[in-house]
């Protein structure tokens, strides 16, 4: 790969990252992970207020990490592309994957460590 190309695929990296390198933001993203939300259903999952929600969401969307659909009155937020969409089943996977009980489910490696 050209170094002028790596260098700028090296930027996008480093702006994804500083975009979901936000408590709140992964919160939600984990969210819309399994499926797409509205604002009201990401207030209620995560417990923020909704104008918090709908500015962390705003933000998402304005870098393209989110995107929208309208069904009458409401608005749905899911995961824009398949590089988010990886990234944050990886990072669910690890981290906001729950059972059916509603108890995190730990990974093999992570109860190792502790």
């Amino acid at each position: 790969m050209k170094p002028d190309l790596l260098e700028a695929k090296a930027e996008m990296a480093a702006q994804f990252l500083k975009m979901i390198a936000s408590a709140p933001r992964l919160l939600l993203l984990c969210q819309m992970a399994e499926k797409e939300c509205s604002v009201g259903e990401l207030a209620e999952r995560t417990g923020m207020r909704m104008p918090t929600v709908s500015q962390q969401l705003s933000l998402l969307r304005a870098q393209g990490l989110v995107v929208t659909r309208r069904d009458g009155t409401t608005i749905y937020y899911r995961l824009a592309s398949e590089a988010a969409r990886e990234v944050m089943g990886v990072l669910f996977k690890h981290f906001c994957a729950v059972d059916a009980k509603g108890l995190p489910i730990v990974a093999v490696d992570e109860a190792e460590t502790v």
